[in-house]
């Protein structure tokens, strides 16, 4: 694990910005290794070093897993320089860990996005060979039939020739508008949207619930985020097949 300045790794542990950390360290509410420091600039080695403030042991975890029920007009990307992104919806101390959303939901697509610093989870959970599961709601204008689930059961050839895999639709409600639920096991760009399109449907909304075990908490209101758990870390990394 590499060295870390004090203050960053403080600040990163939740106890507080880099100015309020600072003021801590100057208190000499902070001690390493049983020796109130003297900098919050000290170099720090998070793994193998006891920190603790006010007696209390900081625990420092090198990975972090952030669920967020991403709004509808946020970007999911790191940086734009005109539009806002998931990113500018986190906490300073978080945004400062190397956060990255895993894959992309659109402009005005809401609900659960998993946000981390691991790039092997990412990366496996994103993997077209290992089919993680991502479950959607969608209204859709137009009436939406037993047809359409079949269609969607069996894959089908997109406007550009591209195949999907099969999905799992399921009707809640079908009329003029129809309330969805659709289960993919692979990401092509605007997927949903342009399966429906094949049928002459529209989709006017969309909402990620899942992706592979972890469910979008349902007390998590629109634009804010929590970290995961233990247990939903463990289930996560079993599906992706990590270690």
């Amino acid at each position: 694990m590499a060295r870390m300045r004090l203050d960053k790794l403080l600040a990163h542990t939740g106890w507080g910005s880099r100015k309020e950390v600072k003021k801590m360290v100057k208190e000499g509410r902070v001690a390493v290794n049983g020796v109130p420091a003297a900098d919050g600039g000290l170099s720090v080695d998070p793994e193998n070093d006891t920190v603790t403030v006010d007696g209390q042991a900081v625990s420092y975890r090198r990975y972090v897993y952030l669920m967020m029920n991403k709004p509808k007009g946020v970007i999911t990307a790191t940086h734009d320089p005109s539009l806002p992104t998931v990113i500018d919806l986190l906490d300073p101390a978080d945004a400062d860990r190397s956060i990255f959303p895993v894959g992309r939901l659109d402009r005005n697509t809401e609900g659960l996005l998993l946000l981390t610093n691991d790039g092997t989870l990412a990366h496996r959970l994103l993997s077209p060979k290992r089919h993680v599961a991502k479950t959607y709601a969608a209204r859709v204008r137009g009436q939406v039939t037993e047809e359409d689930v079949a269609r969607f059961a069996e894959g089908m050839v997109l406007e550009d020739g591209s195949r999907t895999l099969p999905a799992i639709l399921k009707i809640l409600q079908s009329g003029g508008f129809s309330d969805v639920e659709v289960t993919l096991y692979e990401g092509k760009f605007h997927q949903i949207k342009r399966m429906f399109g094949v049928s002459g449907k529209q989709v006017v909304a969309l909402k990620r619930l899942s992706m592979g075990p972890l469910e979008l908490d349902p007390a998590l209101p629109p634009g804010t985020y929590r970290p995961l758990t233990e247990d939903e870390v463990r289930r996560l990394r079993e599906a992706a097949g990590v270690e």
